[in-house]
């Protein structure tokens, strides 16, 4: 039995869409017919993300915390006692978003056929990453499945928390600083040119600031498009270029060299390694394929190198923390615990502790940069807003002076 999206016209030729399990699209269509319903489109799930994985499409995969909140639901009732498939139909009963419901009845129609949960999640990669299916795979096989639910639905939880926590801290600045540039722009386009008409007329020389604002003020009045598409233009061809490997490689190595900018990335990167490498070591995954899979969640690509490269020390007899401490891009804290948990046989307890460690420099570490940006961007705008009205008030200190 599989899952199947479907179209279909009532009697008033009301279209209507839906999902519904059977064996065949023609058992679907006949459903269908049993209802009144008109069938115009029957696709097997399994089939329509096959076509949208191998085209361009905008729905990549699923979010982060819808994915932490389906894996908690099926611990949950794994945990409880209930079947897979049960437990499978009825998270995605209570799931209310169309695409992630289809998926998981799709995933619930491999499982019913005999092949295993991994097997299912295999068929939707995009929703699924190799992390998530690798884990589920030795859960299985280890006979633990319940168990390593659980650990994964932490992992996904704590990882969405982590993501939520950086994107919460951004979302002040960036507003922020559009607010900022947006009441620059408005001041320079329509408040300015207003106000220093009236000096225009006096025929008297105006001081050099007044003279800069109002070109400043016709630019962008005349050019406020183009300067709009140059911009859009560039963003687009920088984005284009750090799409291409060297480029790109060459961009993230910049970042392990800028000050603060670094020691991020560096942090935020060793947290998503070091927590991806424990949820895989604790759940019975080897250590050579849990480095594998671990290097992929790595966003910076010489970081990335660094894990695949350690990785072949450790094929060759090497502990996972020298191989590590070779590229010299991991922080020294996170090699010693990593060292430390070789040599006690702790392996995953000390590598979640190191992510830990690094999730909380992080938070400690964007408070900082916040701390600092918040006062230097109000500080801007003040000078920009100060420039503006010293611009508009030197002309009138000059026609005092001239009628004394």
């Amino acid at each position: 039995m599989g899952a199947f999206e479907y179209v279909a016209l009532d009697k008033a030729g009301k279209q209507s869409k839906g999902l519904l399990e059977g064996d065949t699209p023609k058992h679907i269509r006949q459903i269908l017919r049993e209802r009144d319903l008109l069938p115009v489109q029957v696709t097997e799930v399994n089939q329509k993300e096959s076509k949208q994985q191998s085209s361009f499409s905008l729905r990549r995969g699923v979010s982060a915390s819808d994915l932490a909140l389906v894996t908690r639901q099926l611990s949950t009732l794994c945990q409880s006692g209930m079947p897979l498939e049960e437990a499978l139909l009825a998270v995605s009963q209570q799931n209310e978003q169309p695409r992630l419901k289809s998926i998981l009845l799709g995933v619930r129609s491999r499982v019913m056929e005999g092949h295993t949960l991994a097997d299912g999640l295999g068929d939707f990669p995009q929703a699924f990453p190799e992390l998530y299916r690798a884990t589920i795979a030795s859960g299985e096989q280890s006979g633990h499945l319940d168990a390593v639910l659980d650990r994964l639905a932490d992992y996904t939880e704590s990882r969405q928390a982590l993501r939520q926590r950086v994107t919460n801290a951004l979302i002040y600045p960036v507003v922020l600083v559009v607010m900022a540039m947006g009441i620059i722009s408005f001041m320079l386009a329509f408040v300015v040119p207003k106000v220093v008409s009236v000096f225009e007329n006096t025929g008297q020389e105006l001081p050099i600031l007044t003279r800069g604002l109002i070109a400043t003020s016709d630019f962008l009045r005349d050019h406020w498009m183009a300067l709009i598409t140059g911009l859009v233009l560039i963003l687009v061809a920088i984005w284009k270029l750090l799409q291409q490997p060297g480029p790109k490689r060459r961009y993230h190595r910049l970042l392990l060299r800028l000050p603060l900018i670094s020691r991020l990335n560096r942090g935020l990167n060793t947290a998503r390694f070091t927590r991806t490498f424990s949820i895989l070591a604790g759940s019975g995954v080897p250590i050579l394929e849990a480095m594998r899979i671990s290097a992929q969640v790595l966003s910076n690509i010489p970081m990335r190198d660094a894990v695949e490269e350690a990785s072949l020390r450790v094929r060759e007899g090497g502990s996972i923390s020298k191989a590590l401490a070779v590229s010299r891009l991991f922080p020294p804290m996170t090699i010693h615990l990593i060292s430390s948990g070789e040599s006690s046989g702790q392996l995953e307890d000390m590598l979640s502790r190191a992510a830990s460690n690094q999730e909380r420099e992080i938070d400690g570490l964007i408070a900082t940069m916040l701390g600092i940006l918040e006062p230097l961007l109000i500080v801007f705008m003040g000078g920009v807003v100060l420039t503006i009205v010293l611009a508009v008030l030197l002309p009138i200190f000059e026609i005092n002076n001239l009628i004394r």
